[in-house]
């Protein structure tokens, strides 16, 4: 299921897909920077705080040449960590076994070459943890200016 989205302050098309792979994502031709900027932004709007920024892109890069690879895979690719205190609380509270969820994770990517950038996040199962797929995909949303 594929629709378009329109970003009404930078008249940029988004779209988002609900793949049965387990992910969703959002794809935008807005730059790199101004979707990590919106994601921080948003994360931080919710009063929760950035764990751990892991920086994908710099890492495969960094290591190509060393595991013998010569494929560029992304221009850029991080990933953000973050909890909520008070929805991981509830959601462990349900389950104690919700805690192989958390930290929440939500990565930003550009293939190497491409000009869409992706925002996305993978789907939790059935019960409480969809509170948590519900946060990250707002957050999503608020990164793409949706």
């Amino acid at each position: 299921m594929r629709f378009i989205l329109s970003a009404a302050a930078a008249a940029t098309l988004a779209s988002a897909s609900f793949a049965e792979d387990g992910l969703v994502t959002y794809t935008t031709t807005d730059a790199f920077d101004d979707m990590v900027f919106g994601l921080e932004s948003a994360i931080l709007d919710k009063g929760l705080v950035v764990d751990s920024i892991s920086h994908i892109g710099e890492m495969l890069e960094r290591t190509r040449a060393d595991v013998g690879s010569d494929k560029v895979l992304f221009s850029a690719a991080e990933a953000y960590q973050f909890c909520s205190a008070s929805l991981s609380r509830k959601v462990m509270e349900a389950d104690l076994m919700n805690i192989r969820f958390c930290p929440y994770t939500i990565f930003v990517s550009q293939l190497d070459g491409k000009d869409e950038v992706t925002v996305g996040f993978r789907t939790y199962p059935e019960g409480p943890m969809k509170e948590v797929q519900a946060l990250l995909d707002d957050l999503a949303r608020s990164a793409i200016g949706e």
